[in-house]
């Protein structure tokens, strides 16, 4: 397919190039092609332009952000929201009252981008899913372009532990929504960051889940807490597998605390390489059982 010439009915022509058009087309994005096709004919400031289209803020941000994600344009990074509500737990969220959501979805034309984009991910939500994302919008300080990666971040996440074909819950993304406050991340650019760091850091743990031998599955939550540490502690899988083969050794199954009792004492004396594991482990000698006592007792050196 070569480059070809849309024939516009008055004017001058607009000459597309055929790798634009490929990624347009094959992104199935409408907002995204004609947002595109605007920035053909001229480039307005982004008011006018958002004015022309008819767009809210949060459409605008969401058609801008998917031209990044395919190379068309340099998307610039989202200003800081005006305001930011502190992060108290999550029972002190405002009970927002039916009216209350009309009334903002009234007034508030990115609210409503927000909840049109949160229903196109998850389904129709229900009442109390509505004001749980009015709650991360208005009381948490979350903005529409942030909300709008949290929910392809929640997305992303459930993917790779059940499937495309089960979406996250609104209390899933809640919860995340708590989290990214509370790391303070109001910014798209801050969210980015943060989502390219735990991907970097995610594609890790199948090595560590192999030496396991847990297979090639997901990890669960918790399991997800102790492989985030050792990664963060710069351990190897390799490392790892020599500190699976003595909780094996010691306890004749796996035990998620103990292996991580190993690792933590290794990490303290700047052990951390398998030939230097084995080796701190030659110098060990299993501390014999005190008559009488727990015969377990060896082991809370490792559980603590």
């Amino acid at each position: 397919m070569a480059d070809y010439t849309l024939q516009l009915t008055k004017e001058r022509d607009v000459t597309l190039g055929e790798g634009a058009v490929r990624r347009l087309v094959e992104s199935r994005n409408g907002d995204a092609a004609l947002l595109y096709l605007c920035l053909q004919i001229e480039k307005p400031s982004t008011e006018a332009l958002r004015a022309r289209l008819g767009w809210s803020e949060a459409e605008f941000n969401a058609a801008v952000r998917a031209l990044g994600e395919l190379g068309l344009v340099q998307a610039p990074e989202s200003a800081p929201p005006p305001k930011t509500a502190p992060v108290a737990p999550e029972a002190a969220l405002p009970d927002y009252s039916r009216q209350d959501v009309m009334n903002t979805l009234e007034q508030d034309g990115t609210f409503a981008a927000v909840l049109r984009e949160a229903e196109r991910k998850l389904g129709r939500l229900s009442d109390p899913s509505v004001k749980k994302l009015l709650g991360l919008y208005d009381y948490l300080g979350l903005p529409a372009d942030v909300l709008l990666l949290l929910f392809n971040y929640c997305a992303e996440r459930k993917a790779e532990q059940f499937g495309a074909e089960k979406p996250p819950t609104m209390r899933d993304i809640e919860k995340m929504g708590y989290d990214w406050a509370r790391r303070e991340l109001f910014t798209s650019a801050a969210a980015d960051d943060y989502i390219r760091r735990e991907r970097e850091r995610r594609s890790r743990y199948g090595a560590y889940m192999s030496v396991l031998g847990l297979g090639n599955r997901a990890p669960v939550s918790s399991e997800e807490k102790y492989l985030s540490a050792w990664t963060d502690m710069g351990f190897p899988p390799e490392t790892v597998a020599v500190a699976y083969d003595k909780t094996m050794l010691n306890c004749h199954e796996f035990k998620w605390a103990y292996c991580n009792g190993i690792l933590k004492r290794w990490h303290e004396k700047g052990l951390h390489t398998p030939d230097e594991a084995r080796s701190d482990f030659r110098k060990r000698k299993k501390p014999a059982a005190p008559s009488g006592g727990d015969k377990n007792a060896w082991m809370d050196e490792f559980l603590k």
